[in-house]
């Protein structure tokens, strides 16, 4: 299915902001956090755009026409109010939250500092605790070329293949490299060189049910970490998605979807299962 993607820009704090926002589908309000790897409005938004109007908002300093945005933002606890600020100035009332990783860690900040924003969150693989037994990789410290490798639990499969593969075009290639290396640097801002904020202090305050998604062979924060957020949580279910690693929406698009879908009642118990 192929969707229109509309972009909507929004100005906020105290005008030191633009925040630009990819917009797609209708019906219910969906806000998606995108992780430290850039913003790509892949399968699992355009699915979820069949069933709810999706914002997917890009962090500051990853738009490519504004790339010195992230100075505007030094504190962790900023950031978050600029997401409360930016889902007010959209009129959304009670969105799903839903983010990847560093997005993920993003959602519950914002579900722990404002616990009535959202009654669902969708959390994939989130970053923001830390175990010194288990470590969370360095996923800014690792090479271009190694990160298929660290992201996909077969870095050799189409699917993977396919997200590392550059554009054709040597200007948009470039482009395409630097966007992404400037992107983990934006996010890199608030978690190196450990993204361990004081998140687990405050996930108690979330009161919304909460969905966590996590790949068997996640390489950047391993499944031990899907326990860690279950019993820290006060509403929590996780999924396994099997043979997927980091980023299961993109390496097993279909078994993620059917979980997610499924949470969010958008397929039948029959298709869920299926």
């Amino acid at each position: 299915m192929s969707v229109t993607i509309e972009e909507r820009t929004v100005s906020g704090w105290e005008g030191r902001l633009t925040l630009r926002v990819k917009v797609a589908g209708q019906g219910p309000a969906l806000v998606f956090l995108h992780g430290s790897f850039g913003h790509h409005f892949d399968g699992l938004l355009t699915r979820l755009a069949e069933h709810y109007t999706v914002y997917a908002p890009e962090f500051p300093g990853t738009s490519p026409a504004d790339p010195y945005a992230i100075h505007a933002v030094d504190e962790l606890s900023d950031l978050v109010l600029v997401y409360e600020e930016l889902i007010s100035r959209l009129d959304l009332v009670k969105p799903v939250l839903a983010g990847h990783a560093f997005g993920g860690m993003l959602a519950a900040e914002l579900a722990a500092t404002f616990p009535d924003l959202t009654d669902s969150l969708v959390l994939i693989a989130p970053v923001g605790l830390w175990r010194d037994d288990t470590p969370v990789a360095a996923w800014g410290a690792t090479a271009a070329h190694e990160l298929p490798g660290l992201l996909f639990h077969d870095p050799a499969s189409p699917a993977a293949q396919a997200w590392a593969t550059p554009p054709a075009d040597p200007e948009a290639a470039i482009a395409a490299g630097a966007g992404l290396l400037w992107s983990i640097g934006c996010t890199g801002k608030f978690t190196w060189p450990v993204p361990d904020r004081g998140l687990r202090r405050r996930l108690h305050r979330i009161a919304a049910e909460t969905l966590l998604v996590w790949g068997d062979d996640d390489r950047v924060v391993p499944p031990v970490y899907a326990g860690e957020f279950t019993r820290l949580l006060p509403r929590a279910i996780t999924q396994i998605v099997e043979d997927a690693g980091h980023l299961p929406q993109v390496e097993r698009p279909d078994d993620t979807w059917r979980i997610v879908g499924g949470f969010l009642g958008c397929l039948t118990p029959a298709s869920a299962l299926s």
